[in-house]
């Protein structure tokens, strides 16, 4: 793939067995923006990180979000800095909603900028990834947020979060789809 890839974690940032780190291992080449070590829940830090990180590529870039990195990237595309060619936005977290313990609290979020989420049109190609089952979001609302972004939704199925707690590992469907935007 002559395209970079750009894995844009969510806010429990890099996971050995997340599916983003088995996609960034097998894309020779791909980057991840790195965690942060201060201000960790505010959105304007990361998405300064998600800016620097896509400052340090040179050439086309497709960025792969997951969860609240999703939330980051759509706040980015508000002001961007760069063209992107093609967004892979998976299973975003539904911040508007009190989240399950062990996540920030919905005042927390407020206070750090989460809420109102972005919505407006993304200004490159996008697939937002929703699962049928996710803790963190009801489909019907990642549909809409889809429909907000002008992206195209994926039907990813009973997936949950897509992360180690809901058995994945690996996600067969991403590495596709990532492929898909970066050849358009």
């Amino acid at each position: 793939m002559s395209v970079t890839v750009l894995f844009v974690p969510g806010l429990r940032d890099h996971v050995a067995d997340h599916w983003q780190s088995h996609a960034a291992r097998a894309l020779q080449g791909s980057v991840t923006v790195e965690p942060l070590r201060e201000d960790r829940l505010s959105l304007a830090a990361r998405v300064n990180a998600l800016d620097a990180a896509l400052h340090g590529i040179e050439g086309e870039v497709v960025l792969a979000g997951h969860s609240a990195g999703c939330l980051m990237v759509a706040a980015w595309a508000q002001n961007p800095t760069r063209a992107i060619k093609g967004a892979l936005l998976a299973t975003p977290a539904d911040v508007e909603h009190p989240l399950p313990e062990g996540y920030p609290t919905l005042a927390d979020l407020t206070a750090n900028g989460w809420c109102p989420m972005a919505r407006e049109s993304l200004p490159f190609p996008t697939i937002v990834a929703a699962s049928h089952n996710d803790p963190l979001a009801r489909f019907e609302r990642v549909a809409s947020l889809a429909e907000s972004w002008g992206a195209e939704l994926f039907d990813a199925g009973h997936v949950g979060h897509l992360n180690p707690p809901s058995g994945f590992g690996a996600w067969d469907d991403a590495l596709p789809l990532i492929a898909g935007l970066a050849a358009r």
